[in-house]
């Protein structure tokens, strides 16, 4: 938008900030909160501080930077108020966990580490910003955020830690633990539990799975194709005792276990339905899956499903079925996408391919995020800043979606 435009919305604006930052108990953090936003909006190649307060009449460098990465205030009641407002506005169908990446140019912002960098496609200098959303095929919004931290980064003695603000009791967490984090303090918020939806990255953790589970969430999450795992129809036998004195032994699977690439080519075309899971903007989004009742093996299966049981005296060797769903399109020589659900293999296909194809949505976030708001362009080095940028990022995002959602808004003349 040109600055008349934002103009034009100063009120609206100001209205949503006084409503999602009333956590914010000082007026002039509120009023540099409603800057911040404005200046989000605002066009403009870059939207880090600096430039942002050149372009915005009543903008402030000292004031915006001091805001952003100084100031004590407490992001997380703004992310819930947030949340709480565009959940009910938007209705989500499904959680969507995915993170993405922040390049920089040097090692001192918090949690800056050379690791894998989607926004290069290549492994390079970056953040790693883990976020929870919630989705419908016409809307989504983050929820909450998570900064990675790498191994790289959880000596309490590196003296990057203390310059770059972060707190003495935060250490290296893997991703999924992140997310799974991330999702307790939704659930903790009072938002409603949706599906949870993810990509291999995630999905691949049988530990990820099993926490979902617990917390009494279905998921539908991408899986590689190698993932080993028993035909659903599977059964364990307990192998004979060797000697009158050995000791009972674990029932086990007689047949080896096998890639899901292997299930789903042997059962073979015959079990694929063609789909179509959504309209898209060039038409109808069709192609073949198959779903089918599979056991996941490995050690993280056999270890959770002991756990559950109380011990190796009271297991009894059976594996718990997931459902697989596997897309083969036409003209391809073997499948190309594999997806692991908690849902079961009877619900309606439509229903699982839709639920899987949906992190479709959170692209469209990021891309809305990264190229209209500013989301990478935050130019601080502290965990306070990070926090702070991608929470205010967050609340021009939703103002916007709002926007879009109601039907009695009309754009700026």
């Amino acid at each position: 938008m040109d600055l008349g435009e934002v103009e034009q919305l100063r009120d609206s604006i100001g209205e949503f900030v006084a409503e999602v930052f009333s956590s914010l108990k000082r007026k002039d953090q509120r009023g540099w909160g409603n800057c911040y936003l404005r200046g989000l909006m605002l066009d403009g190649r870059r939207k880090s501080i600096q430039p942002m307060a050149e372009r915005l009449p009543d903008g402030n460098m000292q004031a915006l930077q001091q805001f952003v990465s100084q100031s004590p205030w407490d992001h997380t009641p703004v992310l819930r108020a947030i949340a709480t407002k565009l959940c009910e506005a938007v209705v989500p169908k499904a959680w969507v966990i995915d993170d993405t990446s922040f390049p920089k140019a040097g090692d001192q912002s918090a949690g800056a580490a050379r690791q894998w960098c989607g926004a290069l496609g290549k492994k390079s200098l970056c953040q790693v910003g883990m976020s929870l959303h919630a989705v419908t095929d016409a809307a989504s919004v983050p929820l909450t955020w998570r900064l990675f931290l790498p191994e790289e980064w959880a000596d309490p003695d590196d003296e990057r830690r203390t310059k770059a603000g972060i707190p003495e009791e935060v250490r290296h967490r893997e991703k999924w633990r992140l997310a799974l984090d991330a999702i307790d303090e939704a659930l903790g918020w009072g938002l409603a539990g949706q599906v949870v939806v993810a990509d291999a990255g995630y999905g691949q953790m049988h530990s990820f799975r099993t926490g979902l589970a617990e917390r009494g969430l279905d998921y539908v999450v991408a899986v590689r194709p190698d993932t080993s795992a028993h035909p659903g129809e599977a059964v364990p036998t307990v192998p004979e005792r060797i000697g009158r004195m050995g000791a009972p032994r674990l029932p086990r699977y007689r047949d080896p276990v096998r890639s899901l690439k292997n299930l789903v080519t042997q059962a073979g075309r015959r079990r694929l339905r063609h789909c179509t899971w959504r309209q898209g903007s060039t038409g109808a989004m069709t192609s073949r899956f198959m779903a089918m009742e599979v056991r996941p093996a490995g050690v993280a299966a056999k270890k959770a499903a002991l756990g559950k049981a109380g011990g190796r005296a009271s297991w009894d060797g059976v594996l718990p079925v997931e459902t697989l769903i596997a897309e083969w399109p036409p003209h391809h020589d073997e499948p190309t996408d594999y997806w692991l659900t908690s849902l079961p293999v009877d619900t309606a296909l439509r229903h699982l391919v839709r639920m899987a194809k949906i992190r479709w949505r959170i692209e469209h976030d990021y891309r809305e995020m990264k190229h209209g708001l500013g989301l990478d362009h935050f130019e601080g080095r502290t965990w306070r800043g990070w926090h702070h940028h991608v929470t205010l990022v967050t609340a021009a995002h939703a103002f916007l979606t709002l926007r879009r959602l109601d039907p009695k808004a009309q754009a700026p003349a």
